[in-house]
């Protein structure tokens, strides 16, 4: 997914000769903490709520030189990963997204990435998550999509963490089923060390049992 497929242009930008004031009033009703300067579908820069507060008058102009901008932006065809580092990295709420030549095409909020991020990764999506610890030379997406095909189950989403000074992997799958018992225990069967496994239905914490011998008692 790239930058230019999640801008929104429902967010209105601001402009060079446009008050301090009105800067703070806008942030506050989109309850965002950084906002666009766009002057004839050019963006300027960015402008943050804490730099504004700081200055004394409310009035000043945001063209005024005592008014900090911060130049940051990504381009178009940015891939979604990068929009997301500079949004933790820089602590944004919002980045813009501009063409080459720097004409303004629309900002990416926060929401915007989170709701971004949800369909990417089939967060809404009904389903089981597994939760794989293996060594980093195991690293065999084919092998793991094998082992869900062959339980007529299909990777909705899938993504692989690492950790410093280890060989260790997490790979993290989504799957289009809650019932994954028989899945885990073919990752199982395949040596694979299972470490978390989320919505699986038919996890055996010895409710049934309890209410079978409940009915049972019920029928004497």
């Amino acid at each position: 997914m790239f930058a230019e497929e999640i801008i929104s242009n429902e967010i209105p930008t601001l402009k060079a000769d446009d008050s301090v004031q009105k800067a703070l009033d806008r942030l506050s009703d989109f309850k965002l903490k950084h906002l666009p300067i766009v002057n004839e579908g050019v963006f300027v820069g960015l402008v943050s709520e804490d730099d504004l507060l700081n200055v004394h008058d409310h009035d000043t102009l945001l063209s005024d030189t005592s008014v900090h901008l911060i130049s940051v932006f990504v381009p178009n065809d940015a891939h979604t990963y990068d929009v997301i580092r500079l949004l933790s990295q820089l602590q944004l709420t919002a980045v813009p997204v501009v063409d080459q030549q720097k004409n303004y095409l629309g900002l990416i909020s926060i929401n915007d990435m989170v709701d971004a991020v949800a369909e990417q990764y089939a967060v809404n999506e009904p389903g089981g998550i597994i939760v794989l610890e293996i060594g980093n030379r195991d690293n065999s997406l084919a092998h793991i999509a094998q082992i869900v095909e062959a339980d007529n189950t299909q990777i909705l989403s899938s993504y692989v963490n690492s950790f410093e000074d280890s060989t260790r992997l997490e790979v993290t799958l989504k799957v289009n089923k809650t019932e994954i018992t028989s899945l885990v225990a073919s990752f199982e069967r395949y040596d694979y060390q299972v470490k978390e496994v989320y919505n699986n239905t038919q996890v055996d914490d010895g409710s049934q049992e309890r209410y079978d011998s409940f009915m049972n008692y019920l029928n004497v």
